[in-house]
């Protein structure tokens, strides 16, 4: 016999297992033997009250044989001398694109500017230790995209774009925790990602796709309106008359490259703001409600959302345990990001805290048409990089100080590992982001007593939260409006916000791509 039910449990109680059988035996009144095994379907932690409680959804086995049964791979066929498709990036997008295309019977050729996971490492280590940005591999670009070395977060509001369950179940039949189709907020890590992305890349190959790495397209091939491929900057021509185009947020050459070939794009309002770095410990006293969450919850995140003179000022990409990244893909810039190991286990929570902006905000840089919002991006980030000493080091603040306009005569260690400098963050912000993140900070202690703490330190700037353009695209096709056989796709485009949004809109390009273009 099995027995579904829905626990709302103490923490202590739902994460020991013979705990929870013994409750379990309690409350089904049958002897703790008879419970040959409980299967966890849905896990949350509810902390809007003083006490603390997981809630369980399980499947109770009583005198019950339990056989596991983890997701499988789709019997891919092989596609070797299929027709052909090109797909530009090998972030989430494209690599789940490249899945697709290959069960549908259609070969994959990835295209990716950047190295394959394990190389890399070395160029993230430039950039954190030796202050050298390489433009073509860093912590934005490369295999897996953004989301293999910032984090890997698996939550989305998109689920009515796709097939959530597809993806998840995907990524744990190439070797993620099964946990991440339990938990309401899925995180596989940084540190298990890249081993996940090189077993998504050999599938594709072993069934026949390409993937070629450190080639940086520089040029779309159109003939007539239709695409026929793409040149690289080394010289390099891949044809095809479908290209799916997966460049991610940060591909300001792709962005350019269209509006000089008069490809239509459009400028898209973004948010910009700062990387603010706490204690875990404060955090987890202020949203548990406790000095010490023990050993059954785990690091708390937070969420924060306010109006702030008619903007939005909330908390993005919050990253337990974790740590600050430098996100530059260029030279003369400076970016922060966040991440977290899967056990999310430093001692310091950050989180991007942003300011909606709008379309008349980007006025001053509007002689640049559809790349006005880009160029007020890149103007934050290279007064961050002058202030910073023209390196990779953070202008900061104490987070009191930040609030009330005082330069902060020192600051502690930071996670941010090419370090941080003392700086007045109002050299680098407009006025009006400025003061909204400083009434937003001010609103946040307002729900999180105890958040305004100089022990908190303010980083800048947090500007790569999503695409500043958007490649419109036929609804039904999904191709250009111009261009034929052109896929925009994912972020970069303007139709995602994370790994699970951005896979999911991957699939549904590929599958676009089984339909022939008309004549």
């Amino acid at each position: 016999m099995v027995k579904e039910l829905q626990l709302r449990l103490l923490p202590e109680i739902a994460g020991q297992t013979e705990e929870l059988k013994n409750y379990l035996a309690l409350t089904l009144k049958v002897p703790p033997e008879d419970i040959t095994h409980v299967e966890i379907i849905n896990r949350s932690i509810d902390a809007r009250q003083r006490t603390v409680y997981v809630n369980l959804k399980v499947n109770v086995f009583i005198k019950e044989e339990f056989t596991e049964s983890l997701p499988t791979l789709p019997r891919y066929p092989d596609v070797k001398n299929a027709e052909e498709v090109l797909i530009i990036g090998a972030g989430p997008a494209g690599l789940f694109a490249a899945l697709k295309l290959i069960e549908q019977g259609i070969k994959p050729i990835l295209i990716e500017r950047g190295k394959d996971v394990k190389e890399r490492v070395s160029d993230l280590r430039g950039i954190n230790v030796h202050h050298i940005v390489n433009e073509d591999s860093n912590y934005c670009f490369g295999e897996g995209g953004a989301g293999t070395y910032s984090d890997g977060k698996l939550y989305t509001r998109s689920k009515k774009r796709g097939n959530v369950r597809e993806i998840l179940e995907l990524l744990v039949a190439f070797g993620a925790n099964k946990d991440i189709l339990v938990e309401a907020h899925p995180h596989i890590g940084t540190n298990k990602l890249p081993d996940i992305i090189r077993r998504i890349r050999e599938n594709i190959i072993q069934h026949g796709g390409e993937v070629h790495f450190q080639e940086r397209v520089t040029d779309l091939v159109i003939d007539k309106n239709q695409i026929q491929g793409v040149l690289t900057k080394d010289g390099h021509h891949f044809k095809a008359k479908k290209v799916i185009l997966a460049t991610g947020h940060s591909a300001r050459d792709i962005f350019e490259l269209l509006h000089n070939k008069g490809i239509q794009i459009e400028m898209k309002p973004l948010a910009v703001g700062v990387r603010v770095e706490h204690k875990q410990s404060l955090i987890d006293s202020i949203q548990y409600s406790c000095e010490d969450r023990g050993l059954y919850l785990p690091p708390s995140p937070y969420s924060l959302v306010k109006q702030v003179d008619g903007r939005g000022v909330y908390s993005f990409c919050m990253c337990p345990g974790g740590v600050i990244a430098p996100c530059a893909t260029k030279p003369g810039e400076v970016v922060t990001n966040g991440w977290s190991s899967s056990q999310r286990s430093r001692s310091t929570a950050n989180s991007g805290i942003v300011v909606e902006l709008k379309s008349e905000d980007f006025k001053p840089f509007a002689e640049h048409g559809p790349l006005a919002a880009m160029e007020f991006q890149k103007d934050i980030e290279k007064k961050a990089w002058v202030l910073g000493g023209e390196k990779q080091t953070a202008p900061a603040q104490r987070l009191l100080d930040f609030i009330e306009g005082k330069i902060s005569e020192d600051l502690p260690k930071t996670s941010y590992p090419p370090g941080i400098i003392s700086k007045d963050l109002k050299n680098i912000f407009p006025d009006f982001i400025y003061k909204a993140l400083q009434k937003g900070f001010r609103e946040f202690d307002k729900s999180m007593r105890g958040y305004l703490t100089n022990d908190a330190v303010v980083h800048a700037p947090e500007t790569r939260t999503s695409s500043p353009v958007h490649i419109p695209r036929d609804p039904e096709s999904l191709q250009h409006i111009q261009i034929k056989g052109l896929f925009p796709c994912g972020e970069g485009a303007g139709y995602a916000g994370g790994i699970i949004s951005a896979a999911m809109d991957g699939i549904r390009c590929a599958e676009a791509c089984s339909v022939p273009i008309p004549k």
